[in-house]
């Protein structure tokens, strides 16, 4: 474990002989899954330059947006959890203290070495729930296990999302080319940004989206268009045990993705900014594409995604047992290949 910095912030790295993995102090973000021969780190780092979480002052807002969002724009990178929200919180949650998705994209972790991993805890005092998460490095594959325990004596319905997000130059307009394991498909059902190309609230089969102008849009490769913005809630296909989603950069010849146990993340969602967000801190400049696997389809309110309930017959939420620990396990693969990987399998 090497304690360093990375884009002046505190972090911690381990490595091998092919991968480098990258964590920060605030945030617990993996900002960093760094491929040795290429160079390449798939992960989003923004355009902006970003504060650490217990920096974040009133004075930052306007750099960072107003409300809710701030103090989570003013941190993220990479892979970035959300607990115990995915989405935004309600008037009321915000005005007690709560921020867009939850604690974890905002609270310092303490980083631990054991053996070849690294250990991440934190409490989130808002939600009542303690946190630790594993990392550890297997040739060129990051083995990920995580527990969330509820510290309340009441059963909670939280969601619960690995906020993974790529960007450039792993991620290029009109040639990184993406598979996952997705089947029924649903668009944002409401105005998502300013260049939607998407018809909102339809429902479809992976990978081809409706898109407004009615010629349907392919989103096994991220969008040509000049300016776009999008997002799509795809189920995990039901009929497999693990669920997965990779990117392949032609021109680095590296192919990336996750793998997951369905049981854990049954939806997929598919985020895109293409220079579409125009105010404070995206300026119309950024690229990004999250690919999103949670318990929920949807980035909303705690209140929609329990009204909600269930969507194509798949529970929207999860429920944490009082006084109880939840531990899910997941892996991030990088590997050279010529052409992209129709699945991933499971490495463990």
């Amino acid at each position: 474990m090497i304690r360093t910095t990375y884009r002046d912030r505190r972090a911690v790295s381990i490595e091998n002989r092919d991968l480098r993995v990258t964590v920060l102090e605030g945030g617990g973000h993996i900002a960093e899954i760094l491929d040795k021969e290429s160079g390449l780190n798939p992960l989003w780092s923004p355009i902006w330059p970003s504060v650490e979480p217990e920096a974040f002052g009133p004075g930052h807002y306007g750099r960072f947006g107003r409300h809710a969002d701030g103090p989570l724009l003013a941190s993220i990178m990479g892979h970035n959890l959300c607990l115990d929200i995915f989405g935004g919180p309600s008037e009321e949650e915000a005005r007690a203290g709560l921020t867009a998705h939850g604690e974890a994209p905002i609270t310092l972790y303490t980083i631990d070495a054991a053996g070849d991993s690294l250990r991440l805890s934190a409490d989130f005092p808002l939600a009542q729930l303690r946190f630790e998460r594993r990392v550890a490095l297997r040739e060129r594959s990051v083995q990920i296990i995580e527990t969330v325990e509820n510290l309340a004596a009441c059963d909670r319905p939280v969601g619960w999302t690995q906020h993974v997000t790529l960007g450039p130059p792993f991620l290029e307009v009109g040639v990184t080319q993406f598979r996952a394991s997705a089947t029924r498909s649903r668009v944002f059902e409401s105005q998502f940004g300013a260049d939607d190309y998407l018809k909102m609230g339809m429902d479809f089969d992976w990978p081809m989206a409706p898109g407004r102008d009615d010629t349907p849009a392919d989103l096994r490769v991220f969008t040509s268009a000049a300016q776009s913005s999008a997002y799509t809630a795809h189920l995990v296909d039901p009929r497999r045990d693990e669920g997965f989603f990779v990117a392949f950069s032609p021109a680095s010849h590296l192919s990336f993705g996750y793998v997951w146990k369905r049981r854990d993340f049954p939806w997929l969602g598919i985020w895109e900014e293409n220079a579409s967000r125009t105010g404070t801190p995206w300026n119309g400049a950024s690229i990004a594409r999250g690919m999103e696997f949670g318990v929920s389809p949807f980035p909303e309110s705690r209140r929609d995604m329990i009204d909600r309930g269930r969507l194509f017959e798949t529970p929207t939420y999860r429920w944490l047992p009082a006084r109880t620990a939840v531990t899910v396990e997941y892996w991030a693969v990088a590997e050279r290949v010529d052409t992209i990987p129709e699945l991933l399998n499971w490495p463990g």
